[in-house]
């Protein structure tokens, strides 16, 4: 006897009841997206770069899929290595069957889908003909990289960028010529300030890195002072392309008691090649983190938090590729007193800015729900935000509980959305999936009686959410613009 079954990325995938499906056909789908924390390479948006292959575009940079190819046996020379791109697709196509129950089996069909208009599942028999008729799809100028934001109504795309880039590609996008041009992207892109390797002061490279700063700032850095100097400078730069935003991926926040003559001596010891224990480190962590926070503020930024992963785990494939290559994990980090001490910090002289918190384990996803609500003060809605779930956790499971948890300890109602946080410009359906969870969450407690069957008050929510709560947050305005 046949078991009837639902069509796999079906109309109403992940959507189990007709209420469900109402709040995400009726209301979550018709919304832009604003992409606010992303790796997208602007200079591919500014030169509205084409893709030579399927492969170039799908495996370049996605470590997601590196770490399942390493997993299914295959070797480096097909995924990072001189494997030619039908190779590299041929390996990651025989590994896709395997993803099952893994978010990259999704993912992977609904870009086939949403892209290309191909429903038939990626494996050994079919790779061939989908990589041709990806390819061809390919030359279209709806699928360069400015077409895509367009194709997938992306309104904001903000960028994360160091401030010693010249942010070159950000003038041109910006650029008064091109604003009367044809060539100028629908899509608003936007500078996000990034200064984390100025801070860590214990890694290797720091001194030749804040020489870089110096000069993209035109100063000679030699104090703390100077240090700090050079950052506003940056600050400065950044916010007159539009920057509107920062952004920190740390393990835990830095929050030591510091004086400024404690910061300037531990700074000038490590330029000048002497070793520092971790507590010095810590102190001058502290006291930029602490600084760049009240900079943030005065500038009206919304800074942002990614706290708990452990990086760069195999030290043998470290030195082979180098970071952000897929051995990175969730690491275990205390997060709860240092997070409080910092953002009472800045509190206390009411200069808290707008404030995202990420974390990576999903243990302190209480912590991080409960948090939020000791610094929000009435002056804006939802000024504190718990970030929408992260890495290791954006998937079906680690989205569902995220939103949970927010529901339960915080204000769902308030909460800015999804994001990318993708080096891949083919992974705007993420932001569909997480519409469909959302509504599906909301749709289940209408059918069991935990909410009223009320659609006009569930579908504002629901498109505050996915895009009105951000656009109003960040301070965008019409079609993305500031």
């Amino acid at each position: 006897m046949p078991i009837e079954t639902r069509a796999f990325l079906g109309d109403d995938f992940l959507l189990d009841n007709d209420f469900a499906a109402q709040l995400y056909h009726d209301y979550a789908a018709r919304q832009p997206i604003i992409d606010y924390h992303n790796h997208l390479s602007p200079s591919d948006i500014a030169a509205n770069r084409t893709f030579r292959s399927i492969t170039e575009i799908w495996l370049e940079g996605d470590h997601y899929k590196w770490r399942a190819m390493r997993t299914q046996g295959v070797p480096e020379e097909f995924i990072t290595g001189p494997g030619s791109d039908w190779e590299k697709f041929q390996h990651w196509a025989a590994t896709v069957p395997y993803t099952v129950r893994n978010p990259l089996f999704h993912w992977t069909h609904l870009e086939l889908q949403r892209y290309f208009g191909i429903r038939v599942l990626l494996n050994p028999a079919t790779a061939a003909d989908i990589f041709a008729e990806t390819n061809a799809a390919l030359t279209s100028p709806t699928l360069s990289t400015q077409g895509i934001l367009q194709k997938m109504h992306v309104e904001v795309v903000c960028t994360t960028d160091d401030p010693a880039d010249s942010l070159e590609a950000h003038q041109f996008l910006s650029s008064p010529a091109l604003a009367v041009s044809s060539a100028r992207p629908l899509t608003t892109v936007l500078p996000t300030f990034r200064p984390d390797q100025a801070i860590f002061i214990e890694k290797e490279g720091f001194s030749t890195y804040i020489d870089r700063l110096g000069a993209a700032a035109q100063i000679e850095i030699r104090s703390f002072q100077d240090l700090l100097d050079a950052l506003e400078r940056r600050m400065d730069f950044f916010h007159a392309l539009g920057c509107r935003l920062s952004d920190h991926g740390l393990e835990r926040l830095y929050a030591a008691p510091f004086t400024e003559p404690e910061a300037d001596r531990i700074f000038k010891k490590r330029s000048s090649q002497q070793p520092i224990t971790p507590q010095e480190a810590e102190l001058y962590q502290s006291a930029v983190l602490y600084h760049l926070g009240q900079g943030y503020h005065r500038r009206g930024w919304t800074q942002q938090f990614h706290l708990g992963a452990l990086r760069n785990n195999n030290s043998r494939m470290m030195r082979r590729l180098g970071p952000d290559t897929g051995f990175d994990s969730i690491g275990d980090f205390a997060q709860a007193e240092s997070l409080s001490r910092f953002l009472n910090s800045l509190d206390r002289d009411d200069r808290l800015a707008k404030t995202i918190l990420y974390n990576l384990n999903p243990r302190d996803n209480e912590v991080f729900a409960t948090m939020i609500g000791n610094f929000n003060d009435g002056s804006m809605p939802g000024k504190i935000q718990w970030g929408s779930a992260w890495w290791f956790l954006d998937q079906k499971d680690g989205m569902e509980k995220q939103l949970n948890t927010l529901s339960q300890l915080g204000m769902l109602s308030r909460f800015v959305g999804m994001l990318t946080d993708s080096r891949s410009f083919l992974s705007f359906p993420r932001h569909e999936y997480f519409r469909r969870i959302l509504c599906n969450l909301l749709g289940r407690e209408v059918v069991s009686g935990l909410l009223p069957p009320d659609v006009d008050l569930l579908g504002h929510i629901v498109a505050d959410i996915c895009y009105r709560n951000a656009r109003d947050y960040f301070g965008f305005g019409e079609n993305g613009k500031l």
